[in-house]
């Protein structure tokens, strides 16, 4: 499907996603929450896509949303939220999606934008990646579109209630030293970091894959040691009833790389 805010390149088993605005900063409007919306709903039953790899065009990864259009285009129902429910349920269909997300952060990524790297699996920034819970900045609350969800989980609730009340950006070495993104590159070398890390994933099996996305959300959860074991005897069995655990294992024994079929 051709979208008008974000673009996808396909490359085998593997989805660039690009905000697509780059004159707006890839700052989030109608269209583009119709997009992701659509991209990631259908991502759930999208059988040979095993990785997206998200990032920005131009100057900025998102600048979060478009208060200029704001208010401009009616919004679906959205459960009786109207604009509010419908943008907040892109990250839900993110974190519901099969597939890990990379995101790969450069220059800002504030209010919305922030939270669509904080929904990601694996986050690697450049240098210039500085972001921010920009919604205080608005007279609004920071607990917005997951952030207070994802940013203590990833963060520790001091530094996430630090962010969260003042707005103040966190810039990509700070990211680093506190665990919000795993790695940090010059900006020239980012989309290289992220095909480095795609290249490592595609080496694993892609119900291996999956299942590890699945059972570290819910073990992140998880209300005591045995209901996280559970998830995972539960994964462990589908998973050695594959070809797949048949394959790797001979590859293994063999010492060649394994040869994995698609889902």
């Amino acid at each position: 499907m051709t979208y008008e805010t974000i673009h996808i390149e396909q490359r085998g088993p593997v989805d660039w996603l690009t905000l697509n605005r780059p004159e707006a900063l890839n700052s989030i409007n109608n269209q583009m929450v119709a997009d992701l919306s659509d991209y990631f709903g259908k991502l759930f039953h999208a059988r040979h896509t095993r990785i997206v790899v998200m990032k920005g065009a131009g100057r900025a990864y998102s600048a979060g949303l478009d208060i200029k259009a704001q208010g401009s285009e009616p919004a679906p129902f959205a459960g009786g939220f109207g604009f509010q429910g419908w943008l907040a349920d892109v990250y839900v269909k993110m974190r519901r999606c099969p597939q890990p997300i990379i995101s790969l952060i450069h220059g800002p990524a504030c209010g919305g934008g922030f939270a669509f790297a904080l929904a990601s699996d694996i986050r690697i920034a450049a240098q210039s990646a500085r972001m921010n819970a920009a919604f205080i900045k608005l007279g609004l609350s920071s607990c917005d579109m997951g952030v207070s969800y994802f940013l203590p989980r990833l963060v520790g609730a001091s530094l996430a209630a630090e962010l969260m009340m003042t707005g103040r950006f966190i810039h990509a070495d700070r990211a680093l030293a506190t665990g919000l993104v795993s790695q940090v590159v010059p900006d020239a070398e980012l989309d290289a970091a992220g095909e480095a890390l795609v290249a490592e994933m595609l080496a694993t099996s892609p119900i291996g894959l999956r299942m590890t996305k699945e059972g570290l959300g819910f073990a992140i959860d998880a209300p005591s040691l045995e209901a996280a074991m559970a998830i995972e005897n539960r994964n462990q069995l589908m998973c050695a009833a594959s070809d797949d655990f048949k394959e790797g294992l001979a590859a293994f024994l063999e010492k060649r790389p394994p040869n994995y079929s698609t889902l």
